[in-house]
């Protein structure tokens, strides 16, 4: 029989554009990281402290100023420079959104971890896999947390929604290359995979992949053609 899981996981609902921010850690160890940290930087700091995890560092999905704070539509959004101010850790980023990052947050470089498709992390039993997925933002990168016995979890960002997928028409944007992730990265993901997104766009909060593959028409279908035909190309 399964023992007690290590994972510590918390999806927490953020600001004011249906943000999805995250808690990932390991209750052995008692550390976790902060996926995409805006709007409520406060907030899901105090969560952690009250759960008793001491927040290790931060993922970082991609630049947009809803996931990592900035000054976008005259609004300014906390983010990673309130928790640099509050709780200073590495801020783990693809290397191709390292500048973006940089230049909407007014962090240093030094600031910033630098990873490619591929690394991971580890929390106690548990490993973070850092899988670049391109086409929402060229840097663009998904987490899949694994732990011994379970289904993965995926927290796809701005790559995959639920029903959807990440918008393309954005500087950076590139919907050959989003087919590619969706098709032939998160795609051959196992279906008991449980997806968790970075907006609350659908009726449910999360879901499978092997649901999406059956009813996402942006992982249904198998030709770029197509697949540029829902986007209105």
């Amino acid at each position: 029989m399964r023992g007690e899981s290590d994972l510590y996981f918390a999806q927490v609902p953020v600001g004011e554009m249906a943000n999805f921010a995250y808690l990932i850690g390991s209750r052995e160890t008692r550390e976790c990281l902060l996926v995409d940290p805006a709007w409520r930087v406060d907030a899901l700091l105090d969560q952690a402290e009250a759960d008793g995890m001491r927040v290790a560092g931060a993922l970082v999905t991609h630049y947009h100023q809803d996931h990592v704070g900035g000054s976008i539509f005259g609004m300014e959004i906390e983010g990673l420079a309130r928790l640099m101010a509050r709780a200073p850790v590495p801020v783990h980023v693809h290397a191709r959104e390292a500048e973006g990052v940089r230049k909407v947050t007014g962090l240093s470089a030094s600031d910033l971890v630098r990873h490619e498709g591929g690394d991971m992390l580890e929390l106690g039993g548990l490993v973070v896999r850092l899988l670049h997925t391109p086409g929402h933002t060229p840097g663009s990168q998904c987490f899949l947390v694994e732990e011994a016995g379970a289904p993965g979890r995926l927290v796809s960002g701005d790559t995959l929604f639920l029903g959807s997928c990440g918008r393309v028409d954005l500087p950076g944007g590139d919907p050959e290359a989003l087919f590619d992730s969706l098709r032939n990265r998160l795609g051959r993901l196992p279906d008991d995979t449980l997806l968790f997104p970075g907006h609350f766009y659908a009726a449910e909060p999360s879901s499978t992949l092997g649901e999406q593959k059956r009813t996402n028409p942006y992982l249904r279908v198998a030709r770029l053609e197509d697949f540029l035909s829902f986007l209105g190309y």
